[in-house]
């Protein structure tokens, strides 16, 4: 699948810049039609060498199988920067997409959508480049206030700033911690809560997440070892 993008930015003024224009092409989004395959998406580093791995691990939604896994590696070369996370990982991350011969129907991204601070994290950045329904799962809250959510499978309460709802913490397990999930590009909250739950039936992360990490973790595993 193609991903086009501008140029990478090279200093944080510029990436500021992208993400803003960026923010605006989000567009809203309700329940999807006949999701088959979900694609998780995540990245490993290494702090000793500077490089990144990324893994897109596309799953059949019925089955929870591997339909077709893709990685690649690059240099880091974008800094931690709070609240631009996405131009460190964008450029691994679209390049193993790319290498996917399968367009999958939504993106799963370990991180945010609009539970950021410029209502634009890495699932919205995600869905405007491929135009694909993404949303985000994340491990740990980033901003926004919430309550704590029931102890049953499904439970969730609304991650909140002020007035405004920008995600749900959700059990996926029960008594597991729960997980953030907000939306990104084209997709909606129901919808992302929902398909969370499909994709976490025994685990408290989705199944597109956990095969991503283990297969990005193998491959860095492997270029440690070569070394």
């Amino acid at each position: 699948m193609r991903v086009p993008h501008d140029p990478w930015p090279a200093d944080q003024a510029e990436a500021l810049r992208q993400q803003l224009a960026l923010r605006e092409r989000v567009e809203p989004g309700g329940p999807l039609p006949a999701v088959r395959t979900a694609a998780g998406l995540d990245v490993s580093y290494d702090g000793e060498t500077g490089r990144a791995v990324a893994a897109a691990v596309v799953l059949d939604l019925a089955t929870l199988t591997v339909v077709e896994a893709a990685t690649a590696t690059g240099e880091v070369t974008f800094p931690y920067v709070p609240g631009l996370l996405a131009f460190r990982e964008l450029p691994v991350l679209v390049d193993a997409l790319e290498r996917l011969t399968v367009t999958p129907d939504v993106l799963v991204c370990d991180g945010y959508g609009v539970a950021h601070p410029r209502r634009f994290g890495l699932a919205c950045h995600v869905g405007v480049l491929t135009g694909l329904p993404t949303f985000g799962v994340a491990k740990t809250p980033f901003t926004s206030a919430h309550a704590e959510p029931g102890p049953v499978r499904g439970d969730w309460s609304p991650l909140t700033e002020g007035d405004e709802v920008l995600g749900r913490v959700l059990r996926t397990q029960p008594r597991v911690k729960p997980v953030f999930v907000s939306v990104g590009h084209r997709v909606d909250l129901a919808t992302a809560t929902a398909l969370t739950l499909a994709l976490a039936p025994r685990f408290r992360l989705p199944e597109t997440t956990r095969h991503a990490d283990q297969l990005s973790r193998r491959l860095l595993g492997g270029l440690h070892a070569a070394r």
